[in-house]
C-alpha cells in the first residue's frame, strides 16, 4: 500500500509523535484529507486523533485559518515546501502563536504523495522577540527625546549615536557612525578619555568634544558597559555642559567682583591691595589708596529709581576704570563708594593728579536712561608708608579724608591728615543716636507684599525697618544698619523689629485680615550673639503668633561655613515651623553644599540679576539655574526687585514660585495693610 499507517508501524508512530511536543499531521495528496494526526495536533483543532481523520485540511483547521494557509497548501501541490507563522485560536478560547512546517511527501520516483504538517508552538520566543522590539523601540525614542548625547561604540568606533548628540555636535549620523571616537575629542583630553575607555569605571567625569565648526565643548560624560547579541559595547552619554559652566564661571567670578559694576569687590581688593603694599615694601617704592563717594548720588537714586541709579554707578565704573593704568586697582565697595589703588607712585603729588583726573572724568555728563545727569566725585588719599603700612589703615584713612572732603566743599581730593580722625567723634554720637532711637521708639516698620507668580495670590509680607528721625525725617535702613552692625546694636534692633512685626500680625490675623506668613531680615551677628532660637520662642509665645507665619531670611555669609551653632540654631528653628529663606542668593562666595546640609525652605533672586535678566544673557542664565536648581532640590524661589511687566511675565515663565516689587506694590505703612490684604 502507498500508506502504511497500520499494524506495529502505526503503533510506533502514534507513540513518538504524541511524546512530543510540536503538532505533527499528514494529508494525502489530491484532496488532501487528513490520514494522521498526533493528539495535540487533533486537540488544538477541537478533534481526536481518530475523528480527525479523514478531514481536509480546510475542515480541520477551519475556514479563517484556511485563507491564511491556502497559499501554502498551493505549494504543497506543487512539491514545494514551505514555513509561516500565524495565530492560533485554541478550543479554551487562548490565543497562540505557531510556526507551520509544510513539507511535501515524494517516494523514490519523485512522485507527490502527501504532506506533513509539523506545527510548533512558539508564543513565548514570539512574546521575547515582540517585548524586545518593543524595548528597543522605547529605547530609540528615550534617546532621541532626552537632550543628554547618547552613543554606542566597540573597540571606540561609533556605532549608533542619539539625534540630541548630533545636535550638540553639529555632525550628522553619516559623518559620525562607523569614525572612530578620538577623531571627535580634543587632544588634551585623549589621555584621560584612553583611561576611561579602558577601565570599567561608570562614574561622571568630565571631558569635551569637538564641535563641527571647531570649537571645543565642555562635557560631563558617564560611560557604561553593555553586553548586547553576545558582543560588548560601551555606552557613553553626555552633557553638554556650556551653560552650566558660563553659569558657574559667572558666579565665580561675582564671587569676587561686585554684581553691578564686575569691578572687584572688596574682598578683592584687600588682596590685590595686600600685594601691592608687600611689593611697595620690597622695592621701597609708595603706592596710594584713593577713596571715592558720588556727590548727590542718593538724590538721583531717590528721584529717579534704582535702575537708572545702577546705570549711573556702571557709566562711572567705566569712566574710572579708563582713567587709571592696568596695573592699578579699581574696586567699587557697595552703594557709591568706589577705592581705587595707585600700584606705584613716586610721590604724594602723583596720587593728586591721578585724583584731579578722575574727578574731571566722573565730572562730566553721563545719558543714562534718556536723560542727561551730572555727578561729581570726594575723593580721598591715603599713601604707603606715610599714612599707614597696612590695607585695612589706609583705606581708613582715605575715608576719613574722603569725608572731609566731602564737608569741605565735595568736589574735590582731599590727603589724610591725623586731624580727621574727628569723624570717629561724629561715629559716637551717631551711635547714641541709634540708641536714642531705640529707647524712644522711633522706629517704625513698612510691609511689601509678596504674590504668587503665578494666579497673582497674596502669599507673605516682607518687614522693612525705618528710622523716624527726630530732624532728618524717615531714614532708610542703608543709612544705619550697617553703621548699626559695626557698633553691635544691630541684634537690639532685630529683637525690635521681631517683636512688633510678629505682634502686628497677630493682631490683624485677630480682625479676621488674611493670614499671610511675614518675613524679617535678619543679620549674621545674630547667629553669633545671643540665643537667636530661644528669643524666636519667647516672641511667639508672648504675641500668640503661629510658627508658620513666621520666616526668617537670612543671608549667605550666615552658612559659608560648617558651624555647628548655626546647624542648630537653623535645625531648631524648623523644627518650630519657621520658614527659613537665603536672602540675595547668588551674590554670596559660598559652596552650594549648604543647600542640602542646612533646612533651608526658599531661595531669594537677588534683584541684580532680575534688574537687566530679559535682556542680558547672563543674568537670564543664571536666574534660570537657580530657579531650576532649586526646584530639583524642592526648594521655593522669590524674585524681588519686579519692577515690571516683562519681569513678572519671563519669571513666570521660567517657573519662578514668588515676586516682590514695585511691580507688585510699594512697600506699605502698617495703617495700609489690612485694606491691601481685603483688596
Amino acid at each position: 500500500a502507498s500508506h502504511a499507517w497500520t499494524g506495529s508501524s502505526e503503533s510506533l508512530i502514534r507513540l513518538i509523535s504524541d511524546s512530543v511536543p510540536a503538532l505533527i499531521a499528514y494529508y494525502e495528496v489530491g484532496s488532501f484529507r487528513c490520514l494522521f494526526a498526533n493528539q495535540r495536533y487533533a486537540e488544538a483543532y477541537g478533534f481526536t486523533p481518530q475523528s480527525i481523520l479523514g478531514k481536509t485540511v480546510r475542515e480541520a483547521i477551519g475556514d479563517a485559518a484556511w485563507l491564511v494557509i491556502e497559499p501554502y497548501v498551493a505549494k504543497a501541490r506543487a512539491g514545494i515546501g514551505s514555513t509561516h507563522t500565524r495565530e492560533l485560536s485554541l478550543p479554551s478560547g487562548e490565543q497562540r502563536m505557531i510556526e507551520v512546517n509544510v513539507r511535501p511527501h515524494l517516494d523514490d520516483a519523485g512522485q507527490l504523495q502527501g504532506a506533513f504538517v509539523l506545527t510548533t508552538d512558539i508564543t513565548d520566543r514570539w512574546r521575547y522577540e515582540q517585548a524586545l522590539a518593543q524595548s528597543e523601540e522605547r529605547l530609540r525614542k528615550f534617546a532621541d527625546a532626552t537632550n543628554e548625547g547618547i552613543l554606542f561604540h566597540k573597540d571606540r568606533l561609533i556605532t549608533d549615536i542619539n539625534e540630541a548628540l548630533l545636535r550638540i555636535s553639529g555632525f550628522t549620523r553619516a559623518e559620525v557612525v562607523g569614525h572612530s571616537t578620538v577623531e571627535f575629542i580634543p587632544d588634551n583630553w585623549l589621555e584621560r578619555m584612553r583611561l576611561q575607555f579602558e577601565s570599567d569605571n561608570e562614574l561622571p567625569y568630565e571631558s569635551a568634544l569637538v564641535h563641527k565648526d571647531g570649537h571645543e565643548i565642555p562635557v560631563e560624560c558617564v560611560t557604561k558597559n553593555l553586553v548586547f547579541e553576545g558582543e560588548r559595547l560601551r555606552l557613553l552619554v553626555v552633557r553638554d555642559m556650556s551653560a552650566h559652566k558660563q553659569a558657574q564661571a559667572r558666579i565665580e567670578f561675582l564671587a569676587m567682583h561686585d554684581p553691578l559694576t564686575e569691578l572687584p569687590n572688596r574682598s578683592y581688593l584687600m588682596e590685590r591691595l595686600d600685594t601691592i603694599l608687600a611689593l611697595a615694601h620690597r622695592q621701597e617704592r609708595s603706592a596710594a589708596v584713593l577713596f571715592i563717594d558720588l556727590d548727590n548720588f542718593k538724590t538721583i537714586n531717590d528721584s529717579l529709581g534704582h535702575h537708572v541709579g545702577d546705570d549711573l554707578l556702571r557709566e562711572v565704573a567705566k569712566r574710572l576704570a579708563i582713567s587709571v593704568r592696568d596695573s592699578d586697582v579699581v574696586s567699587r565697595l557697595g552703594g557709591d563708594e568706589f577705592v581705587v589703588v595707585l600700584s606705584d607712585v613716586a610721590s604724594s603729588e602723583d596720587a593728586g593728579t591721578v585724583a584731579s583726573k578722575l574727578i574731571e572724568s566722573i565730572s562730566g555728563d553721563f545719558m543714562v536712561d534718556g536723560r542727561q545727569l551730572s555727578v561729581s566725585p570726594s575723593i580721598g588719599i591715603s599713601v604707603y608708608p606715610a599714612d599707614g603700612d597696612n590695607s585695612d589703615e589706609l583705606i581708613r584713612h582715605a575715608d576719613a579724608a574722603m569725608y572731609h572732603a566731602k564737608e569741605s566743599g565735595r568736589r574735590h581730593f582731599q590727603f589724610f591728615l591725623p586731624a580727621m580722625f574727628e569723624r570717629a567723634v561724629n561715629a559716637l554720637d551717631k551711635e547714641r543716636e541709634l540708641k536714642g532711637a531705640l529707647a524712644r521708639g522711633e522706629f517704625v516698620l513698612n510691609y511689601q507684599p509678596k504674590r504668587n507668580c503665578v494666579g497673582g495670590a497674596i502669599v507673605g509680607l516682607e518687614v522693612l525697618v525705618r528710622w523716624q528721625h527726630p530732624t532728618r525725617g524717615l531714614v532708610e535702613p542703608e543709612d544705619f544698619i550697617g553703621f548699626a552692625e559695626l557698633r553691635g546694636l544691630i541684634v537690639a534692633i532685630d529683637r525690635w523689629v521681631l517683636q512688633n512685626a510678629c505682634a502686628q500680625l497677630k493682631a490683624w490675623h485677630d480682625q479676621g485680615c488674611l493670614k499671610v506668613p511675614v518675613a524679617i531680615n535678619l543679620s549674621a551677628i545674630e547667629f553669633k550673639q545671643g540665643d537667636l532660637l530661644a528669643d524666636v520662642v519667647d516672641v511667639l509665645a508672648q504675641t500668640g503668633l503661629a510658627p508658620e507665619y513666621l520666616e526668617l531670611e537670612l543671608t549667605e555669609s550666615v552658612v559659608m561655613e560648617r558651624n555647628t551653632r548655626v546647624m542648630a540654631i537653623l535645625t531648631g528653628l524648623s523644627a518650630l515651623g519657621v520658614g527659613l529663606t537665603i536672602d540675595d542668593f547668588g551674590t554670596g562666595y559660598s559652596s552650594l553644599a549648604y543647600l542640602k546640609r542646612y533646612p533651608i525652605d526658599k531661595l531669594k533672586i537677588d534683584r541684580f540679576f532680575i534688574s537687566d535678566f530679559t535682556t542680558n544673557e547672563d543674568d537670564m542664565a543664571i536666574t534660570t539655574a537657580i530657579i531650576q536648581m532649586a526646584h530639583g532640590l524642592k526648594l521655593q524661589t522669590v524674585a524681588e526687585g519686579v519692577e515690571t511687566q516683562a519681569q513678572h511675565d519671563a519669571l513666570a515663565r521660567l517657573g519662578c514660585d514668588q515676586v516682590q516689587g514695585f511691580f507688585i506694590s510699594l512697600p506699605l505703612a502698617a495703617s495700609d495693610v489690612p485694606a491691601y490684604l481685603a483688596r
